[in-house]
């Protein structure tokens, strides 16, 4: 992209101020240095330029948006599906399962499905849903609160903040 204005002020490539130069004297100086002339400040009076290596700046910036990027955590949606009959062994196992989901900083989804005439019971959902809160009081928050979906008993977890 050009650079149209007549006049311009320039910083030099060592990050000091060469001062108000005409466009023609500063493109002169960068292509003696072998750089480039870089508009970054054009809505000022007059507008403000930089001598440096645009390809390099460029490099750069790629560099620390990548590196941004690699530092970000997706949180993942993990789902445990319960029973308002599952039995201690089958409980167990999921509960660790949830916990180690919590560690590594996931949200878990509990799901109690209920089949048949298990609707007719849907006290020992709650009661399911209430062991699952106390057991993991200390590794989570609840985010929302037991409802009912249809057939099932939903409740979001999500881990606690340090």
């Amino acid at each position: 992209m050009e650079i149209r204005v007549p006049r311009v002020r320039v910083i030099g490539a060592d990050g000091e101020q060469v001062g108000v130069l005409s466009r023609d004297e500063a493109l002169s100086m960068a292509q003696d240095a072998g750089l480039d002339l870089v508009e970054i400040q054009p809505n000022a009076d007059p507008p403000v330029c930089r001598i440096m290596d645009f390809g390099k700046f460029k490099f750069e910036m790629q560099k620390k948006a990548h590196a941004a990027k690699r530092k970000t955590k997706q949180v993942e949606i993990k789902e445990l599906k319960f029973r308002p009959s599952t039995e201690d062994g089958d409980y167990n196992v999921k509960m660790r399962n949830m916990k180690r989901f919590l560690e590594e900083g996931d949200k878990v989804k509990v799901v109690v499905r209920f089949k048949g005439r298990e609707m007719a019971h849907t006290e020992l959902g709650e009661q399911m849903v209430k062991r699952i809160q106390a057991d993991i009081v200390n590794e989570s928050v609840i985010e929302s609160f037991p409802r009912f979906e249809g057939r099932q008993m939903v409740m979001m977890v999500a881990p606690k903040r340090k």
